[in-house]
Parts: structure tokens; C-alpha cells; sequence
């Protein structure tokens, strides 16, 4: 009996790998995950034209990663402060009512799509295509759907990216910290397959040559 327990003891010391591999797996996981969030916000601050500490600040008032977008995205369409998107959020409005608060209707989320989506953007999709666009301002979104179309504006527009690629990819149920992270490594292979710009031709010499 005990021969055969010793046995177990050993082969569970063999197979098990080490300690430190196990911490290096876990923090490898993490670091990745962090990584691709860490690009998030970077992202969110270069295309909305703000200061690293901003997307922090938001951070920092518990606003969930996908909805942070749609802080800056209204913030920079209302001229106000990402801090008073906050606080009218904080008080219990929701997207759709910050933006009629400002004046803004459902126009500002329009994008230009070659096909028709799917889920999750067919139903909202839909207000657009059977209203004429002078009717727009009656079109109410609801939270998700706002988020969904601002993460689709800021990700196409940011990278260059083709809107129906991004539709496609959220439709799988990827989120958009994912859909960023995809998107981004697309356009660095592409850039890197392109290769470096061809040389400048030399101009022509204007005038004459001098007879000597």
C-alpha cells in the first residue's frame, strides 16, 4: 500500500511542471489581457485628441471599458468636458438622453455600411432604413446600441478599418477591447507586407544648362 502511494507521490512531482512555470503562465495570461486593454486606451486618446491622464480619470469612475468611447465620442459632440458626460451618467440618464439633453439625435451615430448587418446592429440599423433621414431625430437608441455604434465609428475610423469587417467580427460576440486588438495587428502586418515607399523620382532641372 504505501509502495503504491509513493509511487502516485512521484509521478504527481514528475508530470506537475514547476512553480515558477505555473506563475510565469498565469502572469503571461494576464500581461496579454492587460496589453490589449492598456491598447484600448491608448487608442481612445489619440483619436479623440485627449491626455492619457483623461481616459484614466474615466477609469477611474468605474465607466466599463466599452462605454469609455462613448464618454469622449459624446464629450467632444456636446463641447463638454468628459467629466460632465460623467456626471449626468453617474445621475441615472442614459445615452440616448445626454445627447437630446445637447441637442444631438441619432444622425451623429450613422455609419456607412456596404451590407445589411446582422445581430447586434440589425434592429438598430433598421430605424435608419425606414425613416428618411430628415425623420432621424425621432430614432431613440437604446444604451447598447449606442455603445455598440460608437465602438464601430471609433475602431473603423481610428485604424481605417472597413466598418462591415468590425460588424462581422461583434457579431461573433468578440468584444471591442478583442475587435480593437484584431483590427490593430491587421493594419501592422498590411503596413508591413506593403514595404517601404518607393524612392522619389528626381525633378527636372529647371532652365537651361549654361554654355561653357
Amino acid at each position: 500500500m504505501l509502495k503504491s502511494v509513493f509511487a502516485v507521490i512521484v509521478c504527481l512531482v514528475v508530470l506537475s511542471p514547476p512553480a515558477d512555470q505555473c506563475r510565469a503562465e498565469v502572469n503571461l495570461g494576464i500581461s496579454i489581457d492587460e496589453e490589449g486593454v492598456k491598447g484600448f486606451y491608448l487608442a481612445i486618446g489619440e483619436h479623440f485628441e485627449v491626455e492619457a491622464r483623461r481616459v484614466t480619470a474615466v477609469k477611474k469612475a468605474e465607466i466599463p471599458d466599452e462605454e469609455m468611447p462613448v464618454v469622449f465620442f459624446l464629450a467632444k459632440r456636446c463641447y463638454v468636458s468628459p467629466s460632465i458626460i460623467i456626471r449626468h451618467r453617474q445621475a441615472g440618464l442614459s445615452w440616448m438622453d445626454i445627447c437630446l439633453k445637447y441637442g444631438l439625435t441619432a444622425e451623429i451615430f450613422w455609419v456607412d455600411l456596404k451590407q445589411t448587418p446582422g445581430p447586434p446592429y440589425g434592429k438598430a440599423w433598421g430605424h435608419f432604413k425606414k425613416k428618411k433621414k430628415n425623420k432621424w431625430g425621432s430614432i431613440r437608441f437604446t444604451d447598447i446600441e449606442i455603445v455598440n455604434f460608437v465602438n464601430l465609428k471609433f475602431v473603423s475610423e481610428h485604424y481605417g478599418h472597413s466598418p462591415d469587417e468590425v460588424v462581422k467580427m461583434r457579431g461573433k460576440g468578440t468584444s471591442f477591447v478583442k475587435i480593437h486588438g484584431n483590427v490593430k495587428k491587421a493594419k501592422s502586418k498590411k503596413k508591413d507586407h506593403a514595404g517601404p515607399p518607393p524612392p522619389k523620382k528626381a525633378g527636372k532641372l529647371k532652365g537651361k544648362p549654361k554654355k561653357r
